[in-house]
């Protein structure tokens, strides 16, 4: 049986609104192509670009490039993001929309990010644009 996942309104390029099931956060990370582009397929160590909207599960908003207005770019497969960034990412294509629902383990565990509103032991999702590689 697969997981329940949030559902996510809006296509690339435009902020996303997370709806939650009824339904626990998934153990393992799951990763879902919302609509699959038609680049590169995204290889560890290229220097990703990406919007994005993070959200812990079933509850708030504690991050999203969207309202910035500017995408934000890092080194991926490479131990230089959260885990379920790097395996969740890697070797998707460029121009796709993926939702990655990133269990503690492969997050900020538990110790959280106190200052952003993640509590330890938080499940994490995220909506993300892959832009490109820079």
């Amino acid at each position: 049986m697969t997981a329940q996942l949030p559902e996510a309104t809006g296509s690339f390029g435009e902020k996303p609104t997370l709806t939650f099931p009824d339904a626990s956060a998934p153990a393992e990370l799951e990763v879902l192509v919302l609509s699959r582009g038609d680049g590169d397929l995204v290889e560890a160590g290229d220097d990703l670009v990406v919007h994005y909207l993070g959200q812990t599960w079933a509850g708030h908003v504690f991050d999203n490039s969207y309202d910035r207005g500017s995408s934000i770019n890092f080194p991926i497969g490479v131990g230089a993001v959260i885990g379920g960034w790097d395996e969740g990412l890697v070797g998707q294509q460029i121009g796709s929309r993926v939702l990655l629902s990133i269990p503690p383990h492969l997050g900020y565990g538990d110790r959280g990010v106190p200052a952003a509103g993640i509590k330890g032991g938080d499940t994490l999702v995220f909506v993300v644009d892959i832009v490109g590689v820079g």
